[in-house]
């Protein structure tokens, strides 16, 4: 059980760091930029004098590692870490994992980039290529029974199916194991993400690849929970949304208009196409939105905690995009406008 005391520490602790973020208020202080070095210095006080190109990534990656770091600190200010935390954090793992079997797929020799989460790294990433050391003894080991080494020929798709199936199982399964007084906002936050990731990958499979409705459904994700837990949030699957929008027409907004996520879709125009960059920019946006509101609802809940992860990945997100489209050339506010963000 976690004590009093921890929990107003880590509240102190998470409303600190967030006060010094960019999200909510201090986010206008992005669209005024105009270079990416301009970027840096906002970040990074002091900046660094560097050639743009090599600017761009150098601050990716600071911007990645200085999340990591504030997450990790948050996280060790409990003499017991909840595993819910420690699994929000590993899913830096395994976005890695995936970019380093899409290496391997690819025959890239070279060692792809990776966060290091210290003490909660399991995957051994520099034993890369070889996929057998890097996941001997670690959880993923079962990749090596259904894929086998062989990674091109499993499909980068059935790969990052079964990789969201294991992980949303874990983290569904750890959201549950904690008193509900405990997960009320993150337990509303994690069901909607779930829910939204289904439909954006059901979107993108028929957008993108062509699929059909059955080839959709064999790549969606539901945690698979034991029996006698709970596998359905608010009363609903996983799935609902997504399973819906598969009898939807891509070129007939109209069609949509009984969906429950027709807000997060592309407006209406002569010639419209479902976009679905536009409604994952939308359904992040949500998530973003409802995340703000349980951070500070419940203070001594673990709500708190979870939300701050959770609010420093959206703004790590956010940074990137805008250093992404500094380096275009594009201006803070065009790249606001493109991405249609409000705080």
């Amino acid at each position: 059980m976690l004590k009093s005391g921890e929990r107003a520490y880590v509240y102190a602790k998470a409303c600190g760091i967030i006060g010094k973020s960019f999200v909510g208020k201090r986010l206008s202080r992005l669209s005024g930029l105009s270079r990416l070095a301009d970027l840096d210095r906002l970040v990074f006080p002091g900046g660094r004098e560097l050639p743009e190109r090599e600017l761009l990534v150098d601050l990716e990656r600071r911007i990645i590692d200085r999340t990591v770091k504030q997450i990790i600190t948050l996280i060790g200010s409990f003499a017991k870490p909840p595993r819910l935390l420690e699994e929000l954090l590993r899913s830096y793992e395994y976005a890695d994992l995936k970019g380093a079997l899409r290496s391997l797929g690819e025959g890239e020799s070279k060692i792809p980039d990776f966060t290091d989460l210290g003490p909660f790294q399991r995957v051994k990433f520099q034993a890369y290529p070889d996929l057998a050391a890097m996941l001997k003894a670690t959880e993923f080991e079962f990749l090596l029974r259904d894929i086998g080494e062989n990674v091109k020929s499993a499909g980068e798709i059935e790969i990052q199916t079964k990789l969201d199936r294991y992980y949303y199982t874990r983290l569904w399964d750890a959201l549950i194991s904690l008193p509900r007084r405990d997960r009320e906002g993150i337990g509303k936050i994690l069901g909607e993400e779930i829910s939204l990731r289904n439909s954006i990958w059901a979107l993108r499979l028929r957008t993108y690849y062509g699929m059909n409705p059955d080839e959709v459904c064999a790549r969606l994700v539901s945690p698979e929970i034991g029996k006698g837990r709970e596998k359905r949030y608010e009363g609903k699957s996983f799935l609902d949304d997504a399973l819906a929008s598969l009898k939807l027409p891509l070129d007939n907004r109209a069609a949509w208009s009984k969906w429950k996520r027709v807000n997060m879709l592309n407006r209406d125009s002569e010639g419209w196409r479902l976009d679905p960059r536009y409604f994952q920019n939308a359904a992040s946006q949500y998530l973003y939105r409802l995340t703000r509101t349980f951070f500070r609802r419940r203070p001594f809940s673990l709500d708190t905690a979870c939300c701050f992860i959770k609010l420093k990945q959206f703004e790590e997100d956010l940074l990137t995009s805008v250093a992404e489209g500094l380096g275009l050339g594009l201006p803070g506010g065009d790249i606001f406008a493109l991405m249609e963000f409000q705080s």
